[in-house]
């Protein structure tokens, strides 16, 4: 019986555009279900596809806060969320929620 090999699936490695970047968040706000550590480590999927060195020099953050800020164990702040959100050259909207 011969083996197969396998890796690990890292999401990071298939977010190459801003337009995957921001299908990717959206869907991921959807899921959350008000986890915003959920939230965080979506963020720092994209962070680490986009480059996290330069997403914490944009963000006006160290590279191991952003790492720890990003990581999923922690909730961060609201200030360090958007601070993030606009280094990675991405916005949020808001909608109304359909009854």
């Amino acid at each position: 019986m011969s083996r197969v090999a396998t890796t690990r699936y890292d999401v990071a490695d298939h977010l190459r555009t801003p337009e995957e970047m921001a299908a990717y968040l959206d869907a991921c706000l959807e899921e959350a279900n008000g986890d915003a550590a959920f939230i965080a480590k979506a963020l720092g999927d994209i962070a680490r596809a986009k480059g996290m060195a330069d997403v914490a020099r944009n963000a006006g953050l160290s590279r191991e806060s952003l790492y720890k800020a990003l990581s999923g164990e922690r909730s961060p702040s609201l200030a360090t969320v958007l601070k993030v959100i606009q280094a990675l050259g991405l916005q949020l909207h808001a909608e109304a929620k359909q009854a």
